[in-house]
């Protein structure tokens, strides 16, 4: 499984419209994303949620082969903890995705880490995730998206939050 999550505060749709295009061109039933529930770009191509859990989220980081990410500090010390690789594509101040270029600067200093891999731009993107589903095994081989890569993952029930339960979205 990969795992695109995207943060819990802002939108990111630059970045999950790119993963979305990405499962469609190369056939990927694989993916499941945490997208938040304010995402104006709703996938067709993966199976996603807007929020998790805790215990929710640290097993899809678990389960994953490699997680795909803005360039948070938190996914990128979730990633480096558990030894997966991470694809960062960071959200730029110019494009209004943040206030500023803090994570383009992140990704610059940690993108030579081992196990860190930068795509600046969503152009960029379909390579570094080429690189990583051959590096990693990951088959893109999920089920269909009807009963796709969260079920096959084992993080299918809705996980229970301060807020209530959240709600599962699937591609269509």
């Amino acid at each position: 499984m990969i795992f695109l999550t995207i943060g819990t505060h802002e939108p990111f749709d630059r970045l999950v419209r790119a993963v979305d295009e990405w499962c469609a061109a190369r056939g990927r039933a694989d993916v499941f994303g945490q997208i938040t529930d304010r995402a104006g770009y709703q996938p067709r191509h993966f199976e996603h949620v807007g929020q998790m859990a805790p215990a929710a989220y640290r097993d899809a980081c678990e389960r994953a082969d490699f997680l795909v990410a803005h360039a948070g500090m938190g996914a990128i010390i979730t990633a480096l903890t558990l030894a997966k690789p991470i694809a960062v594509m960071p959200r730029r101040g110019h494009l209004g995705e943040t206030r500023n270029d803090h994570q383009f600067a992140t990704a610059a200093k940690l993108g030579a880490k081992p196990g860190i891999h930068v795509a600046e731009t969503e152009a960029e993107l379909p390579a570094v995730l080429d690189r990583l589903a051959a590096g990693t095994g990951a088959s893109g081989r999920g089920k269909t998206r009807r009963g796709g890569a969260l079920r096959q993952s084992g993080v299918s029930r809705p996980a229970q939050s301060g807020s209530g339960t959240i709600s599962m979205r699937s591609a269509h």
